[in-house]
């Protein structure tokens, strides 16, 4: 992997203290990059020896002393699926967070002197399902929910500031991140999983790809360094696919479990999701989402630092210490 630049400077984290971000500074330590933790209320628990309080994010964040000597800055804070939204207007509000913030912090970043900014966006830029063929980076962009359409408005804002100003932009697609700290359906699949309970997932025939958390942090830090980034979006996976079933009988077999997989027509269970409000979700678990993420291999030489089986054994490890 390519050094940092001579004279290169500090790494602004945004979201430092979510799940990528508690991962992302504690691998930057890890390589002795210097890094500056921006997070909502101080402490915030990235481990790093700078943590500075930025609040709620918002267009009207004040970064001038957060970007003090940053070269690069990486934003992952976003706002991200809202379980039972009560937002009068969820599309807004993703607009006014995903995208308005995102842009703001991006002109201030130039105007700062920043070189480089590499922005945390999603594969749901791309869509929420595929056929036979994976999704590409240079396939038209076709966002179906509000975090999709949001993320595709501020990788375009993105695009066009760095074209005014000079700044370095890197966007990342990621599909569905797991690992220690995982939330959401991967850690409700992974309770249901370790308590043998009967899951009527063995009539699924689908492909997913799927990102370990440390194969993403690694890849955010070689998009930090590597000067063939610059100007570039890159989908990012793990080595291999795999159906929902068979990532029942993975994660299973990681939890020293035996997996309770019983027959039932996806059909039948799209529908009685349809009834109780969580068809999406059911879409994610029977459907197809795969990407092609040749161009990250191609370009930066990149290749996953860990397989599927170490990043769900690892996931297992902190579930375990967690309900002990």
């Amino acid at each position: 992997m390519a050094e940092v630049k001579p004279g290169a400077g500090r790494i602004l984290v945004t979201g430092a203290g979510g799940f990528v971000g508690r991962a992302l500074c504690s691998a930057l330590q890890q390589e002795q990059l210097t890094a500056i933790a921006a997070v909502r209320r101080i402490p915030g628990g990235t481990g790093l020896a700078r943590e500075i309080a930025v609040g709620d994010l918002g267009p009207d964040n004040d970064w001038q002393a957060a970007l003090q000597g940053v070269s690069c800055v990486v934003h992952l804070a976003a706002r991200t699926h809202v379980l039972n939204d009560r937002s009068p207007d969820p599309l807004a509000e993703y607009r006014r967070i995903n995208v308005a913030a995102t842009a703001h912090l991006a002109r201030q970043a130039a105007r700062s002197g920043v070189r480089r900014f590499v922005f945390l966006s999603s594969v749901k830029v791309n869509g929420e399902s595929t056929g036979p063929h994976p999704y590409r980076e240079s396939d038209d962009p076709r966002p179906e929910d509000a975090y999709g359409i949001s993320k595709r408005e501020a990788e375009d804002a993105l695009r066009a500031i760095g074209a005014e100003t000079g700044m370095e932009i890197v966007i990342l697609r990621p599909p569905l991140v797991y690992g220690p700290g995982v939330k959401g359906n991967f850690l409700q699949l992974l309770k249901a999983v370790a308590r043998d309970l009967p899951l009527p997932l063995a009539s699924i025939n689908n492909r997913r790809s799927l990102v370990y958390v440390g194969n993403l942090v690694d890849v955010i830090i070689a998009c930090i360094r590597e000067p063939a980034a610059a100007g570039k979006t890159f989908l990012v996976k793990d080595g291999e696919d795999l159906s929902t079933p068979e990532l029942a009988r993975r994660l299973a077999e990681a939890l020293g479990r035996n997996p309770v997989l019983l027959p039932f027509p996806p059909v039948l269970l799209r529908f009685g999701a349809s009834l109780i409000g969580k068809h999406g979700a059911m879409m994610r678990l029977t459907g197809s989402l795969t990407i092609d993420d040749s161009a990250l291999r191609r370009d930066l030489g990149w290749q996953a630092r860990f397989s599927l089986d170490q990043g769900l054994s690892a996931t297992a490890r902190w579930y375990y210490q967690g309900t002990k």
